[in-house]
């Protein structure tokens, strides 16, 4: 497996000739870096005008590591070839460095760079990238690999002080201004001397000096690239490694997520989820995204209105912050009335409600970062059991709770910092025993439990909360307004009726996915068949407007994943084929229909805006008019929608079978009919 390391953007506050000067100070011997044992160069070779000046060195470093894989490996040192590229008119070095020894082995790779601050011309900017792929090596790969990168990252940290020092020792001489490059006329004897091997000439303060350096291309540090020193200040510390993981996780989504880019604090909680594994963490967030774009979380406190029962009822808010600067919140879950309000409201709406305390939560973190100037990440939770009976024991209660407890796990990882659980009742180990298995290991460490008044005491909330802000409902001095709870009148219980509606409604979401038509901007869905006679079963509903669905074939297609955006240059009958007819799908309609693939390749389900035929044909769009039509304020439509691929054999029990008369959502649409598309087939499907 290749290991790989990319650094955030470091700065140094100084010019970039000066941290040049201070760069070649590390030649041909650095005593601050004792595994450098030496340089020697082995070619150096000059532009015309002197502005490109390229040297490549052989460099020894000694081998870190124990004894015997040292004896087993038979070398003390390992050589690298660096090679850079100084371009003094662009300002830039490029660095690149591999390594000789053990070659046909292991294979390691690095560039850095060295470039001016956009925004400062004065400072510059340093990013450096790595990978190790162990191929072979004795039978100690895996021991190797952990040695180093471990070796790798320690010096990291070290190679950044080195060139401090050596800029500070520049200025304690009294060279703290080196002049910029300036071209001069080109002289015959310094065109004739290019090519030839020479040593390097010491920095001085006059001009500049033969440093190794990159090519004018050369990129710096702008909006989508991380600081090292934002990190440490907004995000707090962090090892090499862990920045590194920062830095790639977030290039990552830059390239592949079509919506807003989550916030660095919100990535790199998942990251702390996984321990700091990246595909781990990039999986969880993957999921996490499509979870919240589904659900349409992130509009989630501009359009959630919690119900005036919840109001009333719900004993929860937020309450300062504790002594480290979290944000607090409060739950008085013993004086809550659980199953009343499972019974008055629906389970949907107090996980609605739990969501939208988790998203105040982020929000609250990033204020309090502002405010006390370091990074906060985490809120605490303060939950006070009095009260706690066997009826917040209710089964169903409890399944709801789980619920929220997983979907909370699973998107809001490492949010909380701390939870202190006061005046828990004898009843409390029942519920823990239910409910702890499904919580994470990291969170449950969070967790301080305090029976009967012994919160009140040394080790007891005065340890995490100001003793100003301690609510009078636990003997502090702080008056508390966090509703107190009751419980809920059975007069205001929803009818059973509205009760299952609810819950099938939850269990609809699950499915479905949704889904905005755009005038000239279908939206698609690309299914890859690879064998043939599958067939692909599709059930939706049209919530607004009015849409034209088609099934496409394209037997060349490259190989897009589900839901993947369609090649838009392709061109009916010749890279593509119809084989569904178009059907029009009025609003409030619910759809369900089926095909039996004749041949593999890649299948596009398309739902498009229907016009009137003389304005506009069916059939997949320009790159022009999809382009045009997300950056216009034009009419949409609105679908919820659910496919599926079966072996034939398996179509009869399929959930979105031809057989089904009714569509998950077709409740919520303004009529209900049904129709389908893909009848021609369906007569061939039973008789196999």
């Amino acid at each position: 497996m290749v290991q790989k390391y990319q650094s955030p953007v470091r700065i140094y506050k100084y010019p970039f000739e000066l941290v040049m000067a201070a760069y070649e100070k590390r030649f041909p011997t650095c005593p601050q870096i004792p595994v450098f044992l030496g340089s020697d160069v082995l070619r150096e070779a000059r532009s015309a005008d002197g502005a490109v000046h390229e040297v490549e060195r052989s460099c020894r470093l000694r081998v870190e590591a124990p004894r015997l894989l040292r004896k087993i490996a038979g070398v003390e040192h390992v050589v690298f070839v660096q090679r850079n590229v100084l371009n003094w008119k662009e300002r830039t070095l490029l660095i690149e460095a591999h390594n000789e020894t053990f070659a046909n082995r292991v294979v390691v790779k690095e560039n850095c760079s060295y470039t001016v601050h956009p925004e400062n011309e004065e400072w510059t900017c340093f990013e450096q990238s790595a990978s190790l792929d162990i191929r072979s090596f004795f039978g100690f790969e895996s021991a190797l690999e952990k040695i180093a990168m471990k070796q790798y990252t320690a010096n990291i940290k070290r190679g950044k002080e080195v060139i401090e020092h050596y800029l500070n020792e520049l200025i304690s001489q009294g060279v703290s201004h080196i002049p910029r490059w300036t071209p001069s006329p080109v002289r015959e004897e310094n065109a004739r001397s290019q090519a030839g091997p020479r040593a390097p000439r010491s920095m001085q303060a006059a001009e500049p000096c033969s440093g190794p350096g990159p090519a004018p291309e050369a990129a710096c540090t702008d909006g989508d690239k991380l600081d090292a020193d934002y990190i440490a200040r907004c995000l707090g510390r962090l090892t090499p490694m862990q920045e590194s993981c920062l830095v790639q996780l977030r290039h990552w989504l830059q390239e592949t997520h079509k919506g807003k880019i989550p916030k660095d604090e919100h990535i790199l909680r998942f990251l702390r989820a996984r321990d700091f594994h990246l595909d781990k963490a990039r999986e969880m967030l993957r999921q996490s995204l499509l979870w919240r774009r589904q659900h349409q979380v992130d509009v989630l406190l501009q359009t959630w209105r919690p119900p005036a029962l919840l109001e009333e009822f719900y004993a929860g808010g937020w309450h300062y912050q504790d002594i480290d600067g979290r944000p607090l919140y409060i739950l008085r879950l013993g004086h809550m009335d659980t199953k009343g309000l499972m019974k008055a409201v629906g389970e949907e709406a107090l996980l609605q409600h739990v969501l939208s305390v988790n998203e105040e939560g982020q929000k609250r973190c990033e204020g309090n970062t502002k405010e006390f100037g370091r990074p906060i990440s985490s809120w605490t939770c303060l939950v006070d059991l009095e009260g706690l009976n066997m009826r917040h024991l209710w089964r169903p209660g409890v399944r709801a709770l789980l619920r929220m407890i997983e979907v909370v796990e699973d998107n809001y990882p490492e949010t909380l910092g701390r939870l202190l659980i006061v005046r828990a009742p004898r009843v409390f180990p029942v519920l823990w025993t239910l409910i702890s298995p499904f919580i994470n290991e990291n969170t449950r460490q969070k967790f301080l439990i305090y029976s009967g008044s012994n919160y009140q005491g040394p080790g007891g909330l005065v340890d995490y909360l100001e003793k100003e802000v301690i609510p009078d409902f636990l003997g502090g001095e702080c008056v508390c307004n966090v509703p107190e709870g009751g419980l809920v009148p059975k007069s205001l219980y929803l009818a059973e009726e509205e009760q299952e509606h609810a819950d099938q409604l939850r269990q609809w979401r699950e499915t479905y996915q949704s889904a905005s038509v755009l005038r000239g901007a279908p939206h698609e869905v690309a299914v890859e068949i690879l064998e043939e006679e599958s067939v692909i079963t599709w059930d939706f509903d049209i919530l607004r407007g009015d849409v034209v669905f088609s099934l496409y074939h394209a037997r060349q297609a490259a190989r897009p994943g589900p839901r993947e955006p369609a090649d838009h240059s392709r061109v009916l009958g010749t890279d593509y084929s119809r084989v569904e007819a178009p059907l029009i799908c009025r609003e409030g309609e619910s759809i369900q229909g089926s095909h039996v693939t004749r041949w593999p390749g890649v299948y596009l389900l398309q739902w498009q805006m229907h016009t009137p035929p003389d304005s506009a044909a069916c059939g997949l769009q320009g790159a022009e008019d999809v382009l045009a039509a997300r950056h216009s304020p034009g009419p949409r439509c609105k679908l919820l929608y659910y496919y599926e691929v079966l072996a034939s054999e398996d179509f009869r029990g399929s959930m979105s079978s031809l057989e089904s008369c009714t569509s998950g959502f077709s409740q919520l649409s303004a009529t209900t009919s049904s129709s389908s598309s893909g009848q021609s087939h369906s007569s061939s499907l039973a008789s196999r």
